[in-house]
C-alpha cells in the first residue's frame, strides 16, 4: 500500500508537499479548480524544486478548462523539473466546472482528449481537432528539452461512474476513485476497468496504478465520532462528498447514488439547499462554497457519524490498518489523504506516525 496526500491548491503554501515527503509520503496530488484555488502547475513546479522523492503530479487536471496540448505540455514541463517523478492524474471535471454551473465533459469528448495527451506525451504525432479543423500536430525541438518527454509521465484517470471506469481501463496507465472504497464496491468498479481495458485490447499489466481519495482521523482512546476534533479533521471531506452526490442526483433523480451513510440526512440536506439565499439560477455559486477547504458552518450538522464512517478511514491506529489492509487485499494500491486545509498538517503528521509507521 502506498499513502498520498491531496492538498487545496495554495501556491504560497507549497511547503506543504515538503512537509509530506519528510513524513514519508510516496505521493502528492494537487488539484486544478480555477475558480476556487491557485494553478496547479506553478505550484507543482514550486513543489518539484524543493522536493528529492516524493512523486507530484495532479489531482485532477481538468480537460474542459485546457485544451489537450495545453495539458499534455503542461505536465511534461514539471517533468523537466522532477524527472521521472511525474504523473498526471485526469478527470472530467466535477467541481471546476461546476462551480461555474457548467456540466463536466462527456465521455466521448473525454475518450478523445485522453487519446490526443497520451500520444503526445509519448512524443508522437497526433491527429487533433480544435473548433472543427483537424490537422496533424506534435511538439516541436523535442532535442533541446524544453519538455521531458523521455521519462514516462503515468496517466491516472479519475472515475467513479461506468462509463469513466471502462475509459480508465482504455486510456489510463492507472485509476483513481473520488470516494473511499469498501472492499466490494473497489471490485466492482475494478471490473468495469477490466472490462474498459479489454474492449481495447488491451491487458492491464502488473504496473497499473489504483488509489482513492478519502481522508483519516486517529481517533484518541475513547474519542467519539461527534467530537468537535473529529469534524473539524474531517468535515469538508464529507461535505464535498454530499455536494458531488447531490448534483448527480439532480442529474439522475435516481435514490440509488446516495450512499447509505447519507440517507439519514438526505431530505434535510436538501431542504438546506433549498433555502439558500442565492437564487436558484445561481446556486451553485453557494453549494460548492469550502469543496475540500474548510467546512461550511451551516453544514456541520450534516456531519454525522454515519457520514463519517461512509467517507473517511476513522478509529483509532489498529482499525484504520484493519481497512487498509482489508482494501489492499482487493486490489486498491495507495490510499490518498484529502483534509481540511486548517488541520492538513495534523492530520498527515498523525496517520504518518500512528498508522503508516505500523503498517
Amino acid at each position: 500500500m502506498q499513502f498520498g496526500i491531496c492538498v487545496a491548491t495554495k501556491i504560497d503554501d507549497w511547503q506543504l508537499i515538503q512537509y509530506a515527503e519528510e513524513l514519508g509520503y510516496d505521493r502528492a496530488w494537487i488539484p486544478d479548480s480555477q475558480m476556487i484555488w491557485s494553478d496547479c502547475y506553478t505550484t507543482l513546479a514550486l513543489a518539484a524544486q524543493h522536493t528529492s522523492r516524493i512523486r507530484i503530479g495532479t489531482g485532477v487536471a481538468i480537460p474542459g478548462t485546457r485544451i489537450a496540448p495545453v495539458t499534455a505540455h503542461s505536465i511534461a514541463s514539471i517533468n523537466r523539473l522532477a524527472p521521472g517523478r511525474v504523473f498526471l492524474g485526469i478527470g472530467t471535471g466535477h467541481t471546476a466546472m461546476r462551480v461555474m454551473g457548467m456540466q463536466p465533459m462527456r465521455i466521448r469528448d473525454f475518450r478523445e482528449y485522453l487519446r490526443v495527451v497520451r500520444t503526445l506525451l509519448r512524443g508522437e504525432e497526433v491527429a487533433y481537432t480544435y473548433n472543427d479543423t483537424t490537422r496533424t500536430i506534435r511538439f516541436l525541438h523535442q532535442d533541446l528539452h524544453f519538455l521531458n518527454l523521455d521519462d514516462p509521465i503515468p496517466l491516472i484517470v479519475a472515475a467513479n461512474g461506468p462509463r469513466a471506469l471502462k475509459t480508465a481501463g482504455e486510456f489510463g496507465d492507472g485509476w483513481v476513485a473520488g470516494v473511499k472504497p469498501g472492499p466490494e464496491a473497489f471490485l466492482g468498479d475494478w471490473q468495469q476497468v477490466q472490462g474498459g481495458a479489454e474492449q481495447a485490447g488491451r491487458t492491464l499489466p502488473d504496473s497499473f496504478h489504483t488509489a482513492a481519495f478519502t481522508t483519516a482521523v486517529v481517533l484518541q482512546p475513547g474519542e467519539p465520532l461527534t467530537s468537535d476534533r473529529v469534524i473539524e479533521m474531517c468535515g469538508s471531506q464529507v461535505a464535498a462528498i454530499i455536494h458531488f452526490v447531490y448534483e448527480i442526483y439532480q442529474q439522475t433523480g435516481q435514490e440509488e447514488v446516495i450512499p447509505a451513510g447519507y440517507r439519514g440526512i438526505w431530505d434535510e440536506y436538501c431542504a438546506h439547499v433549498e433555502r439558500m439565499e442565492t437564487p436558484a439560477d445561481k446556486r451553485y455559486l453557494q453549494l460548492h462554497n469550502g469543496h475540500c477547504t474548510f467546512l461550511v458552518p451551516e453544514e456541520r450538522r450534516f456531519v454525522t457519524p454515519e457520514a463519517i464512517q461512509a467517507t473517511c478511514l476513522i478509529g483509532e491506529p489498529a482499525e484504520i490498518i484493519d481497512q487498509l489492509r482489508a482494501v489492499e487485499k482487493a486490489g486498491l494500491k495507495e490510499v490518498t489523504l484529502l483534509p481540511p486545509m486548517a488541520a492538513a498538517r495534523t492530520v498527515f503528521k498523525d496517520f504518518a506516525e500512528q498508522v503508516m509507521a505500523r503498517y
